[in-house]
């Protein structure tokens, strides 16, 4: 080392860190890299993107490199700086400590932290790069890699560890880390796009009974009434298909294509009830606790658009519509009748205060007023004001929920019909 030039041995330590450092930041790189971004690129034909993806898929061999090629440049580092010690200073313990510590800083702070944070902030551009060298050294450094991972694999079997399970396999990813990432997007994906993703991802969380229309609500046809009402009630329908009960809408007969019905109108003959009989189609019921995801998927495997939902006692709470789950993901895009919508439009004013139908659902509440109210008990207005109340009001009377006083304005039938809810200031 006498005869080595001053200068080289300062281009080689500065090399050696700076390699360090490339190792150190294409490791952080490479495993914060997005790999559906990846794939994306690799799918347009991307060769750097390819690599990379290459480099993924054999994890244990990648981390293998990186860390026996970093290991033996900063050991190689630390034998040049205690040689240049030794050249400059002589055998003195304490000049050597000093600057095996000097190293030790610079390794860290230019060799470490600084790439590595460089490396995850710029994760895909830098695997990108680095890919490109460490493909062509990984097949390069097979045997030592082999060797090495020889008595890895012995380290893991005594800790009870199965190497390379999984290893090469896509990852699995969660509903939250899907929302997650749709949620992160930013402007990548259009704000429609983003709220039918998310809305979709919530199918699966909400039930039939959050979405159907109310029992109460549910436009049907009697058979036990005379047939000039019957008849009545099909001309001023607003629906293509009604439920068809007997006396009591928990006595389902079928289900009546409204359609068919008004052609059986027109014929000159007397009608009777057993001609609508006729035209009946099966009912389908629906338990009230399906989610409306797998309801979804049982519309299409059933052939079905139309439900009733009923409860573990077998009686009619709702109905819903193949429309209802749809309208649930991208927004209302149908109204069955004049003034009639599952989710009308509503907003506070500028005093703050909004006017709501008891009938409102709590989903609805909360989606556009931006409220909390709890969603696993009653689903309406209505619902959670009694259960609040544990009585039916016969006057107006007002509570506080949250950061929301709600007060009652109308009562009729046993049901609270109109309440205002007022925004309390935030402090």
């Amino acid at each position: 080392m006498d005869t080595v030039p001053l200068w080289v041995l300062f281009s080689a330590l500065a090399c050696l860190i700076l390699l360090s450092a490339f190792f150190a930041m294409a490791e952080t790189a490479l495993m914060s890299a997005n790999k559906f971004r990846l794939r994306a690129m690799a799918k347009r034909g991307h060769r750097g993107a390819r690599s990379t993806l290459w480099l993924l898929d054999r994890t244990d061999q990648l981390l293998s490199l990186i860390l026996i090629a970093n290991t033996l440049v900063n050991a190689t580092a630390t034998a040049l700086v205690t040689g240049m010690a030794i050249l400059f200073f002589g055998y003195d313990d304490s000049m050597i400590a000093i600057a095996i510590a000097v190293l030790a800083f610079l390794l860290i702070v230019l060799a470490e932290i600084s790439p590595k944070m460089i490396g995850a902030r710029y994760p895909e551009n830098i695997s990108l790069s680095a890919a490109t060298v460490l493909r062509p050294l990984m097949a390069v450094s097979q045997p030592v890699i082999w060797f090495v991972n020889l008595f890895v694999s012995a380290v893991l079997y005594l800790l009870g560890i199965q190497r390379g399970a999984g290893d090469g396999q896509p990852q699995r990813m969660s509903p939250e880390e899907l929302r997650a990432i749709v949620q992160g997007s930013g402007t990548v994906i259009p704000q429609k796009h983003k709220t039918i993703l998310l809305n979709l991802l919530d199918l699966e969380s909400i039930s039939v009974e959050d979405i159907m229309t109310p029992r109460a609500q549910i436009e049907a046809l009697n058979l036990a009434v005379p047939v000039e009402e019957i008849k009545r009630q099909l001309t001023t329908c607003y629906h293509n298909k009604l439920p068809v009960y007997e006396g009591e809408i928990n006595r389902i007969a079928g289900i009546l294509h409204v359609r068919h019905a008004v052609a059986l109108l027109n014929e000159d003959e007397e009608l009777t009830v057993e001609h609508f009989r006729q035209l009946l189609s099966t009912p389908y019921f629906i338990p009230q606790d399906t989610s409306a995801l797998a309801q979804l998927q049982h519309f299409q495997e059933n052939k079905e658009r139309l439900g009733i939902i009923v409860d573990e006692y077998g009686e009619v709470q709702g109905l819903v519509t193949l429309d209802d789950i749809i309208e649930e993901m991208i927004g209302e895009f149908t109204t069955s009748m004049p003034g009639a919508s599952r989710s009308e439009t509503f907003g506070w004013d500028a005093s703050g205060a909004c006017l709501l139908d008891g009938a409102t659902p709590l989903r609805d509440i909360n989606r556009q007023l931006g409220l909390a109210f709890p969603l696993d008990g009653p689903k309406t207005l209505n619902g959670m004001l009694l259960e609040e109340l544990q009585e039916i009001p016969d006057a107006p009377i007002a509570i506080k929920l949250g950061n929301c006083v709600i007060e009652v304005l109308h009562v009729q039938n046993q049901a609270i019909k109109v309440a205002r809810l007022q925004r309390l200031a935030t402090r």
